[in-house]
């Protein structure tokens, strides 16, 4: 299908600005790559609502008695219950719209990352050995919030941060060149690339081109992130999945920061479509 975004998805993006203020749309839709997507289906498998969120077991699972689980936030219902049952995972998902915020505010209360998985267990009669959190755009919001708390830290195997690592700009706008960004969103992160790097954890970031101009892009971001880990991420040019074209990579242990082109909302739609394979990436400490 050729360079048109996914119908349900996209309506998503004009109130996924991730922090305090509505970001600037981009006037760009470049039509010279396809922006293949992946078919809406409805995967096979149990499905509960819980008090926030649903939980998907694939058919697949029913017999095991522990199975991972995977949180994840703001890419709606069959898209990430798809990349779950492609990965033999159990998933919950959450979609509340809105922004990074928006999602934080869910998790004020560690507590209820908790009860979540504990509601889930109850529900489905079954132990979750492995718990992985994931977010797309806004839904990293959820995954900063539940990360801060040490106790759900430890809890958590890995996080996947598909385009949706943000942050404030100190003076409230970009700079000429580099801008000064608010870093005191970005500590936790640091915190767990680190402990990725030295394979207690596993993380993988991606990133695309897209420049919001009311906060900090997630290049900036990324390149932030890098810089503090004294990693030089190496400029590359290759396919990447569902077309996208990868500009630049770095991994260290199970550490992977990923750059892709792209500065509009289908650029940043092909990075959630992704997600089966990226889900793949992150349980096998492999990549592209």
């Amino acid at each position: 299908m050729r360079g048109r975004p996914h119908g349900k998805i996209l309506p998503a993006l004009l109130l996924a600005a991730p922090l305090y203020a509505q970001q600037n749309p981009s006037p760009m839709v470049e039509h010279t790559r396809d922006h293949l997507r992946l078919e809406e289906q409805t995967v096979p498998g149990r499905r509960e609502k819980l008090e926030l969120g649903t939980l998907f077991i694939p058919a697949a699972l029913e017999g095991s008695a522990e199975i991972p689980l995977l949180f994840f936030f703001h890419g709606g219902d069959w898209l990430p219950q798809l990349a779950g049952a492609r990965n033999h995972m159990a998933v919950i998902t959450v979609q509340v719209g809105g922004v990074s915020e928006t999602y934080g505010k869910l998790f004020e209360d560690p507590n209820r990352f908790f009860a979540m998985i504990r509601e889930a267990e109850a529900k489905s009669g079954r132990k979750f050995d492995r718990v992985y959190l994931g977010g797309w755009s806004a839904g990293c919001g959820a995954v900063r919030q539940i990360l801060r708390s040490a106790d759900s830290y430890a809890r958590v195997e890995g996080a996947l941060l598909i385009d949706g690592i943000h942050t404030d700009y100190i003076d409230g706008k970009p700079g000429p060149l580099e801008s000064k960004i608010d870093t005191s969103n970005l500590e936790i992160w640091l915190k767990l690339a680190r402990d990725a790097m030295a394979s207690k954890k596993r993380a993988i970031v991606t990133h695309s081109e897209i420049f919001p101009g009311t906060f900090a892009s997630t290049t900036e971001t990324a390149d932030w992130l890098a810089a503090q880990l004294r990693l030089h991420p190496t400029a590359i040019l290759k396919w990447g999945p569902m077309g996208m074209q990868e500009l630049s990579e770095v991994r260290v242990g199970r550490f992977l920061l990923l750059g892709y082109a792209g500065n509009s909302a289908p650029d940043h739609v092909d990075q959630l479509h992704s997600l089966p394979i990226m889900l793949r990436w992150l349980r096998s400490s492999t990549g592209p």
